[in-house]
Order: structure tokens, then sequence, then C-alpha cells
């Protein structure tokens, strides 16, 4: 039997979202290799403070305008954000017209089929990534992640990839895309490779994401690298904060 976690707990929305992952995991959507990439991000979730910074949310509101902006948006599933977030990832679809489609680094049959369940459990309609008969490859790539629909990503103008790999961020941006990618450490590969970095926990990053595009957003100017550099100087001041109070 599972303990119940009390909401009393201090760190109770953390063992949520881990047992969450935990069940995604013994459904087949996540790969064990998932597992070890969420506590990677938890730690850092630690740094930026367990909320969604300033910079955070710049980043989410550029992020919205590019995605309403977009011809052909597509948003890249694998395991973990399936996991984590199925409805957020319908509700982002229908607020922008984004096209769902499923892409995993560690690709096997069956958990597309159990991502693809559980996206249509919470109200997906077309999802895209299962037809070998419309798979095309992306240069620049040698793993399974180079596979991708000529309908979806192929086709894509601008490409949301939560919890992405920095190869695949480098590879679709040499082939023209737009890249919005979640990434709660913001010196990885893929935080600096992208054109939209949004430095959050992506459980609480897609809801506001969401809200935003539900909001008519207007295109400003937007800079990745300084929002990047913001984000750093947000954790160097909260960890300044907590050595103050150690």
């Amino acid at each position: 039997m599972k303990p119940v976690i009390p909401e009393s707990h201090p760190r109770a929305k953390s063992l949520y979202i881990r047992e969450r992952l935990v069940h995604a995991f013994d459904s087949g959507l996540v790969a064990k290799e998932g597992l070890l990439a969420h506590g990677r991000g938890e730690a850092f979730d630690y740094l930026i403070g367990e909320r969604t910074s300033k910079a955070a949310k710049k980043a989410i509101r550029a992020a919205a305008a590019m995605l309403v902006l977009a011809k052909r948006p597509v948003i890249s599933v694998n395991g973990n954000i399936a996991g984590l977030c199925p409805r957020e990832i319908v509700e982002l679809s229908k607020a922008t017209g984004a096209k769902i489609e499923i892409n995993l680094f560690y690709a096997n049959e069956k958990r597309k089929r159990s991502i693809l369940k559980a996206l249509r459990k919470n109200g997906a309609k077309a999802v895209l990534g299962l037809d070998k008969r419309n798979s095309k490859k992306i240069s620049g790539l040698d793993s399974a992640r180079r596979i991708v629909d000529r309908n979806g990503i192929y086709a894509a103008d601008v490409v949301v990839v939560p919890l992405e790999d920095g190869d695949r961020t480098f590879a679709l941006k040499k082939a023209g895309k737009k890249v919005i990618t979640f990434d709660l450490n913001p010196l990885s590969r893929t935080a600096q490779t992208a054109d939209i970095t949004i430095v959050d926990n992506v459980v609480r990053g897609m809801q506001e994401l969401v809200s935003a595009c539900s909001k008519s957003p207007l295109k400003t100017p937007f800079d990745n690298k300084k929002n990047l550099s913001d984000s750093i100087i947000e954790i160097k001041r909260n960890l300044t904060r907590r050595a103050g109070h150690a």
C-alpha cells in the first residue's frame, strides 16, 4: 500500500508530482531514465524557490504570443510530460490550434500506445507520431527522436518541446523551426539553444502557458539569453535569501 501524503506535509506538492510520475511509470508511459531526469529537474526547482519567477512569467507570455501567431504549431510529447500534464497538453492544443505529436528518445510502440491512451483519456482527438507511413527524418540526429511525422514536427514552424534534450533542440533550430521549451536548468544546452526557454517546473508552467494563450497575447520583444541571465540572477537572490535564514 502506498503511503498517504498529508496536505500539511511541507513537501506535499513535490511528493504529489513524484507519485504521478511513478504512476505513469507503472502505467508504461515513462521510461526508467525519465525518473532520473525528473529528479535532476526537481533539484533545480529547489534553487528557484519552487515558484514561477518573474523571468519565467515573461517567457510564458512570449511563448503564448509565438504559439498563437504560429501557422503550424506542434506540441511534442514524451512520457514524462504525458504523465504529468496530459490535460494541459490537450488544453494548450485547443487554445492554440497546435497539433500533438508523440516523440520519444527511448522509443517503443507499447509506450507510444500508453501515451496515446493517456492523451485520449484527457480529450485529445488526433495524435500524430504513430503512423509509420507518415515518418520523416530530421537531419543531424542519431537517436529515435529524429523520426517525426511529416504532418507534424516535420512541417511545423513552432515546436513546443517540454522536458527536451539539447541535441534535438539544436536539430530543430537548424531545420528552421522556432523552439519553445521548459527547462529548470537555465545552463543546459536545451535552455541555451531554444528560442524561448521557460525556466519553471513544467506542471506549474504548462498551466500558466495555457492561461496566457487563452488571453489573446500580444507579441513583445523577447531576448532568451537575457531572460536566462535574469533567471540565474533570481536563483542567486533566492539562495542569498535562504543563506541569510540558515
